[in-house]
C-alpha cells in the first residue's frame, strides 16, 4: 500500500466501508447488522422490516414472477427525529450485490478492501456498499454537528432482482419531503454529477412458433421446404419493431436526453433464442427486447405500442399462428428539475465539498431514483463517488475511488443538514 493509500485507509469512513466488505463473507445479514449498529451509534432509532417483494403494491411498475426475488427480505430502517419545523428526508441504498462467484478471476481479495492507486476494491463495493456506508457515515457526521429541525430516515434496503426494498419501506409509512439515493456513479464522473432523471424501461419477450417437418429423420435439412422455420417469420417481427423504434425516435422527445445523446427513446433487441442442434428446424424462436422511454410517457401506453407493432408484423405464417408476447418487467421514468429545491440544495452541497458545480446525468435508465417519485410523489436525486469495473457489468476487481468516497460522505452530511435545517 502506497503512502497516499495508507493515509486514506485511516479515514473512519473508509474503515467502516472496509468492514462492510469484509462482512460479506458471512452474507447480507452480517452486513445489515453492522449497518444497524452504525445507525444506533449515530443516535438513530433502528428497526428491521421483514417483507416479501411480491406483496409490495406498486404503481406504474411490474415484474414477472420469474424476474422477481421471491424470498422474504429484511430492510434496516433508522430514524433521527428533528426538533420540529424543518423539512424531512429519506436516504436509501442497497446492501445486496451480485451473487459471489468463487471463480471470479480477481487480482484482489474480494473481501479484503484492498486499496491500490487510490482505488478501494471489494465485492459489491460499488454496487452498493459504498452508498450504504456513505449513508451511515453521513448521518454520523450530520448528527455530531448538533440537532436538526427536520426528521431524517435512513434505509438500507434490498434492491437487486426486483427486491423492492425502498418500496416496502415507504409502503409501511417511512416517507419524507424528499429522498436521496446513494449509489456510486457508473458513468466515470463521480461526485461531479447528480442523477436527477431516470428514463422508464419495458422489457419483453416475443416468441414465434414454427412447424417441424413431418419426418422421424434426425436431420431436417433435406425436409426444410416442408417446415416453417420460425426464424423466418421472426424477421417480420424484427422489421415491425425496427419501424416502431424509428417512429418513436422521430416522435418522442425530452430536451435533456436529446441534448445528451440525440435521442430520447430506443428499442434494443438484446437476445435472439432459437435453441436446436445444427441440422434441425427449431420449434420456436424468441427475442428479448428492452425499450427505454422518457419521463412523461406512461408505461401502459408504451406497452400498447409494442403490442400493436408485434401484432401488425406482416408474414403469412403469423396470421395463422400469431406471435406470443410476454412482458417481463416495466418501470416508469421520473425527474427532478433544476429549479426544484432538492436539486438546488444537492447542487450546493456538491459544490461546497468538491469545488465544482455538478451536472445532471440523464442516461441511467430505470434508476432507483424513480421509486419515491413514481410511487409516492416524493422528489428524489441520486449521487455517489467515482467507481469502475462493476461485477454486474462483467468487470473484475470492482472499485470505488477512495478519496471521492470520502467526499461523498461529506456531501451527504452537508445535504442532510442543509435540507433539514
Amino acid at each position: 500500500m502506497a503512502d497516499g493509500d495508507a493515509g486514506v485507509a485511516t479515514e473512519p469512513a473508509v474503515a467502516f466501508l472496509r468492514g462492510l466488505i469484509a462482512a460479506q463473507r458471512e452474507g447480507e445479514d452480517a452486513i445489515q447488522a453492522r449497518v444497524a449498529a452504525g445507525f444506533e451509534a449515530a443516535g438513530c432509532a433502528v428497526e428491521r422490516l421483514q417483507y416479501r417483494p411480491a406483496e409490495v403494491p406498486l404503481r406504474d411498475e411490474f415484474a414477472s414472477e420469474a424476474a422477481m426475488d421471491g424470498e422474504e427480505r429484511v430492510a434496516v430502517i433508522a430514524t433521527l427525529k428533528g426538533t420540529g419545523g424543518g423539512r424531512s428526508v429519506i436516504l436509501f441504498a442497497h446492501p445486496d450485490g451480485e451473487p459471489f462467484r468463487r471463480e471470479h478471476g480477481w487480482r484482489h481479495d474480494p473481501f479484503a478492501g484492498e486499496i491500490e492507486g487510490g482505488r478501494l476494491h471489494g465485492w459489491g463495493v460499488a454496487d452498493d456498499l459504498a452508498g450504504v456506508a456513505a449513508m451511515v457515515e453521513g448521518i454520523r457526521r450530520a448528527a455530531a454537528a448538533g440537532p436538526m429541525r427536520g426528521d431524517v430516515i435512513l434505509a438500507s434496503t434490498p434492491s437487486k432482482r426486483h427486491a423492492r426494498g425502498v418500496h416496502a419501506a415507504m409502503h409501511h409509512g417511512f416517507r419524507a419531503d424528499a429522498a436521496v439515493y446513494l449509489h456510486p456513479a457508473e458513468s466515470g464522473v463521480g461526485m461531479r454529477e447528480v442523477k436527477a432523471l431516470a428514463s422508464g424501461q419495458l422489457i419483453f419477450r416475443v416468441t414465434v412458433r414454427g412447424r417441424l417437418p413431418d419426418t422421424q429423420e434426425p436431420g431436417h435439412a433435406a425436409f426444410a421446404h416442408r417446415a416453417v422455420n420460425p426464424i423466418e417469420p421472426m424477421t417480420a417481427v424484427l422489421a415491425a419493431l425496427r419501424a416502431l423504434d424509428a417512429a418513436r425516435g422521430e416522435r418522442v422527445h425530452h430536451p435533456a436526453l436529446d441534448a445528451a445523446i440525440g435521442r430520447s427513446t430506443n428499442l434494443l433487441v438484446s437476445r435472439i433464442e432459437a435453441l436446436e442442434r445444427a441440422g434441425r428446424v427449431p420449434a420456436a424462436c424468441s427475442i428479448v427486447c428492452a425499450l427505454s422511454f422518457p419521463p412523461g410517457e406512461r408505461l401502459k401506453e408504451v406497452r400498447a405500442e409494442v403490442e400493436g407493432a408485434v401484432r401488425a408484423a406482416d408474414h403469412p405464417w403469423l396470421r395463422e399462428d400469431p406471435p406470443a408476447i410476454e412482458f417481463l418487467s416495466g418501470v416508469t421514468g421520473a425527474e427532478v428539475r433544476e429549479d426544484q429545491p432538492l436539486w438546488q440544495v444537492t447542487a450546493a452541497a456538491v459544490r461546497a465539498v468538491t469545488g465544482e458545480p455538478p451536472h445532471v446525468n440523464p442516461l441511467h435508465t430505470s434508476s432507483d431514483i424513480r421509486n419515491p417519485m413514481v410511487q409516492h410523489g416524493i422528489p428524489c436525486v441520486g449521487l455517489g463517488p467515482l467507481c469502475g469495473d462493476l461485477t454486474q457489468n462483467a468487470g473484475r476487481d470492482e472499485w470505488v475511488d477512495a478519496a471521492d468516497y470520502v467526499r461523498s460522505v461529506e456531501v451527504v452530511a452537508r445535504l442532510i443538514r442543509d435540507w433539514c435545517g
